[in-house]
């Protein structure tokens, strides 16, 4: 969602602004704009469109300070315009805010604010929060004289009227030295520096900075000024916040010499597996080893049910998980879309583990549905990828999948982290059951210790990719087809393709062709059909004959050395041969790539596509 910085040091903020919103790119907007003090007050420069229009506007009406916000905004209210873009304003032009969420009063703070002569410039909730913390400020400077304790009370009051999700940056000329960040439901950090300290949206974005952070907890107010940090709660209390060390490498998100932030994290898969597996699978005995599940020990063997909870490419890797659960640990599983989760009653009793799965552990939905769980009493382990993150501080226990900032919209290397994640979880799970042979585990730890080589032979098979892209780039629709585990790799193939091609696509159990997409299929629409070999090779073979029958182009996945598949399918793309349980690892590469291809055939903005955000913070 959007993109917030906030600089208070030594530096030119303008330029810290502009080089921390860069590093927010990948979370998707549609204007942006900066506020800087100077001498004379507060100048603002906003503008729709990519951060370079921003830029030309800064050069030629270039702003100089050592304070200030910046923002890109993906609009919910109001159309992307240079009016409803952020920073925004109070009637005085002294107060600057910059927000991520949704104010859900903000019409009956609107009504009640205008009514008192408030007079709103913009179509945005986020208007109404400069002009409340105005409201309050103004009453309390009758009773107070320490413009700082004022500028403070009043957002503290102001945040107590407010209902809904924010991420807010707040600044005031009247206290030239501070920077408050405030936050409810929607991630923020804070970078301590020397001399020096951030505001941010995301750790990308001060890691040419620092590396030392805070991630802020619902209710928390930050109070940022040049030589130190503060945190408050809700009720003005200062109160303690752990730093965390950032490991990450600055490099780490840049493009290193590709064309794209997603080509880049494609590639980088093989390395990512190696770091999700290490210090888990132990080298000697192969057993998954997963200190992250010490809550459950005593449970372990007494689950009865397991529940996972997520969205969009995290729900695909969750399917996954739940047939791999299923099979090694004989615990009935259920896969719930978070947002319909939260909106009725679900069945939780004592023996049931919920796993929430989230990229950023900040997706709102997911969040919602974590703490639903808790409430009716359920055991809850998050899976994420950011350390601090809200999954990971509001459930029982987590695990990090140590894939490192993900910066294309479109999730690739976080999707392949969960998955090991998944087949880790799987076997520890197992293991405590004894529900299959030890020499069965043993057998798929060993072959996971070959995946990063597997990897990165399957990607080897990039330049067949694309002249298959090249091929069908212009197609209006594809049918993706998979079975057993490889079904949810067929929707994720599915979600690729239209995330960044804007071309439709769907995923379907290659079983049920008949029950409806058959009526589809002719010469216009090329099948994706995953035929690696597998306990339903033969199912799916069949299903390419009957796709073929009736005029389709088949696109085949295939294990290197079939025979048959080549005499089937127009074209096939060839992986090396892997044990079944692990081929989604495999199989989901040739379409990640194929996706990426086709988009770049098409001319498509790869790394931010349209309308979407690398972290929905929001319903």
């Amino acid at each position: 969602m959007c993109g917030i910085l906030g600089y208070v040091g030594h530096l030119n903020a303008t330029q810290v602004l502009i080089d921390g919103l860069k590093k927010l790119e990948y979370r998707g907007y549609d204007s942006a704009g900066v506020a800087v003090l100077t001498p004379s007050g507060f100048e603002v420069r906003r503008s729709v469109g990519k951060l370079a229009e921003l830029e030309n506007l800064l050069h030629k009406q270039p702003v100089n300070g050592h304070l200030g916000l910046g923002h890109t905004r993906w609009a919910t209210h109001g159309a992307p315009s240079e009016v409803n873009a952020h920073p925004h304003t109070d009637h005085t032009g002294k107060i600057i805010v910059v927000h991520n969420g949704i104010i859900e009063n903000y019409i009956s703070l609107k009504e009640k604010l205008a009514a008192e002569g408030c007079h709103f410039k913009s179509e945005t909730d986020t208007e109404v929060v400069g002009h409340l913390i105005s409201h309050h400020r103004q009453k309390l400077t009758k009773r107070n004289s320490d413009e700082k304790e004022i500028f403070v009370q009043a957002v503290l009051a102001a945040l107590k009227e407010i209902k809904g999700t924010f991420a807010l940056g707040i600044v005031c000329s009247d206290i030239p030295d501070v920077v408050l960040g405030a936050r409810r439901d929607c991630p923020l950090i804070v970078g301590m520096g020397d001399g020096q300290n951030f505001l941010a949206s995301d750790v990308p974005a001060i890691l040419s900075y620092t590396r030392e952070v805070v991630f802020l907890e619902d209710g928390d107010l930050a109070v940022l000024s040049q030589n130190g940090v503060e945190f408050l709660n809700v009720s003005g209390k200062v109160v303690q916040r752990k730093v965390h060390k950032i490991s990450w490498d600055p490099v780490q998100a840049e493009k290193a010499g590709y064309k794209h932030f997603m080509i880049k994290e494609i590639h980088e898969q093989p390395r990512i597996v190696e770091n999700t597996l290490l210090g888990r699978l132990d080298t000697r005995t192969f057993h998954a080893v997963l200190h992250e599940l010490d809550f459950l020990k005593k449970e372990a063997d007494s689950l009865s049910r397991v529940r996972f909870i997520a969205c969009g490419t995290s729900w695909h890797a969750s399917l996954v998980g739940s047939y791999l659960i299923e099979k090694y640990s004989g615990i009935p599983c259920q896969v719930d879309i978070a947002s319909e989760f939260r909106y009725r009653d679900p069945i939780i009793d004592p023996g049931t583990l919920v796993i929430a799965v989230s990229q950023s552990g900040e997706t709102a939905d997911t969040l919602a549905a974590l703490r639903l769980a808790k409430k009716k009493g359920a055991r809850v382990l998050g899976i994420a990828n950011v350390v601090g993150s809200s999954i990971t501080r509001d459930a029982n226990g987590f695990f990090l999948t140590h894939c490192g900032p993900e910066i294309g919209v479109a999730s690739t290397k976080a999707f392949m982290g969960q998955l090991v994640a998944m087949h880790l979880l799987a076997l520890h799970l197992a293991r405590f059951r004894k529900f299959v042979s030890n020499t069965h585990l043993v057998s798929m730890g060993k072959h996971m210790t070959h995946l990063s080589q597997w990897m990165t032979e399957t990607l080897e098979c990039e330049e067949k990719v694309m002249q298959v892209a090249k091929k069908y780039f212009r197609r209006k629709n594809f049918l993706y087809l998979g079975r057993n585990v490889n079904y949810p790799v067929a929707l994720e193939g599915a979600l690729k393709l239209k995330e960044i091609s804007y071309i439709h696509a769907e995923g379907y159990p290659a079983g049920e062709m008949k029950h409806g997409p058959i009526a589809l299929i002719d010469e216009n629409m090329p099948i994706v059909a995953l035929v690696t070999k597998s306990s339903v090779y033969d199912k799916m073979v069949s299903n390419v004959e009957e796709a073929r029958s009736r005029g389709a182009d088949v696109i085949a996945i295939a294990t290197k050395g079939d025979p048959l598949v080549s005499q089937k399918a127009a074209d096939v793309i060839f992986v090396p041969e892997v044990p079944e349980d692990l081929s989604p690892l495999i199989n989901v590469i040739p379409l990640q790539l194929l996706a990426y291809h086709i988009a770049v055939f098409l001319g498509c903005d790869v790394d931010q596509p349209r309308n979407l955000a690398k972290s929905v913070t929001v319903e």
